[in-house]
């Protein structure tokens, strides 16, 4: 489907936008037009799917969602985000929204009305509420929340008419601005007949509806990827294993964790599925400042691009631009206009490459898993798709090394050079993705 097939590039709007970071619920501030501005910039690096992260009224952050049904006032107004959606799709690019339905912020509306009315409300069912305690803001009740954090409010989706609330919304979505997907937060506590409510509804709406889930642990969150339920989850581990890997020039780590979810073998945990793969986004450091050694960002996004999986860019990332955990992570989200020009200026350049190169290889996007050769700082592996068959080879190291992947040639699509394959030279801290000839 379009989104096996496409790159994607992840947007912090609050962050991206220069937001407030408490808000007011004052007048609107239209800043939407920020994105507006740089949509020429991801036509031509590639992209062919946005994913906003929350966006939607809340108190702070986001993902303490006041209000599904509005744009957050420090960002703009729906006729506003309906603009941006249009002008995305006139682009070519698909939007996909952050779908928050685990927990909502204290100044939800149905959340107010339970402490203004207590039992007298059925508003109370959507929530875990116990009437003969308090709490630390001395509600004189207390409720569920979200691993500890009293600012968000657990939802309590066993109750059918909070069910209707958030698939109304949903549908709202879909139809007022034309989204093509959601990634659904914290999508290891949402269970499984939810998934299943709201795969029904998106299918029944718009065909292809990309669904997502964040998982931070795979676990067994992987049998969720099936028709009737999600598309695709947060492949979290993958990127853990790429950083360690670099950073501790061990690529064996990066080639165990690769083989053990998609290789085609009987005990492989998602052969043929494609999880969301990405080297940072806005709750982990950057990658320029999370890798040790900056010459391999071009390795570690070749690697993105060219493993089993649906490859995604966080905004700014392109550049090589540093970000850590500091600052409550703000330093992650910064406005676009403090971004600079980044840490590496050939790295837009060699997205683009990978972007155009997964863009018309049904290997990369479909295709099978096999190592070819492995060592502690180079590795090589095949992807195949019926008569398309590609081979990617990684030097991780400041030394050049031969890589020997067996017979006949190929032709490096980075560099357009015809390669024996069994005479693969790799200069220090490269990579070449061959196409078997």
């Amino acid at each position: 489907m379009w989104f096996d097939e496409c790159v994607f590039y992840q947007i912090y709007p609050l962050g991206y936008c220069g937001a407030e970071r408490e808000n007011d619920f004052g007048a609107c501030r239209h800043r939407l037009n920020k994105i507006e501005e740089h949509i020429g910039e991801l036509k031509e690096l590639g992209i062919g799917a946005v994913f906003f992260n929350p966006l939607f009224e809340s108190e702070r952050h986001g993902y303490d969602t006041v209000d599904f049904y509005t744009i957050d006032r420090r960002l703009g107004d729906n006729a506003d985000f309906k603009r941006l959606v249009q002008k995305l799709h006139a682009a070519g690019i698909r939007v996909v929204l952050d779908g928050v339905f685990n927990h909502t912020g204290r100044k939800f509306g149905p959340f107010q009305e339970v402490l203004k009315e207590r039992e007298k409300t059925d508003r109370r069912f959507w929530f875990y509420v116990n009437f003969y305690d308090n709490d630390r803001y001395g509600d004189g009740l207390s409720y569920a929340d979200w691993e500890g954090h009293d600012e968000l409010v657990k939802l309590r989706l066993e109750d059918a008419s909070l069910q209707t609330y958030l698939l109304d919304a949903v549908r709202f979505w879909i139809r007022e601005f034309d989204i093509d997907g959601l990634r659904l937060d914290v999508s290891y506590l949402l269970p499984p007949w939810f998934l299943e409510l709201l795969r029904k509804t998106v299918d029944a709406e718009k065909p292809e509806f990309f669904l997502m889930g964040e998982v931070i642990h795979l676990q067994n969150f992987v049998q969720n990827v099936r028709p009737d339920r999600l598309n695709s989850i947060t492949n979290y581990e993958g990127f853990r294993s790429m950083l360690s890997a670099f950073n501790s020039r061990n690529l064996f780590e990066i080639e165990y964790s690769i083989n053990r979810l998609f290789a085609d073998l009987p005990w492989a945990l998602c052969p043929r599925k494609n999880l969301f793969s990405f080297v940072d986004n806005h709750d982990v450091e950057r990658a320029a400042t999370a890798l040790k050694e900056p010459k391999n960002l071009h390795n570690l996004y070749t690697l993105l691009f060219t493993m089993p999986g649906i490859p995604c860019v966080y905004y700014g990332s392109e550049k090589g631009v540093l970000g850590d955990k500091s600052d409550l992570d703000y330093k992650l989200r910064p406005c676009v206009d403090d971004l600079g020009h980044g840490t590496c200026e050939t790295l837009p350049a060699h997205i683009r490459k990978l972007a155009a190169i997964r863009k018309n290889s049904k290997a990369l996007a479909y295709g099978s898993y096999k190592k070819a050769t492995l060592a502690s700082t180079d590795f090589s592996f095949f992807r195949e798709c019926g008569e398309e068959k590609l081979l990617i080879a990684l030097n991780i190291a400041e030394h050049a090394c031969v890589v020997r992947a067996g017979e006949g040639m190929g032709e490096d699509l980075l560099s357009g050079k015809r390669i024996a394959l069994g005479e693969i030279a790799l200069a220090p801290f490269s990579a070449c993705v061959l196409r078997v000839l």
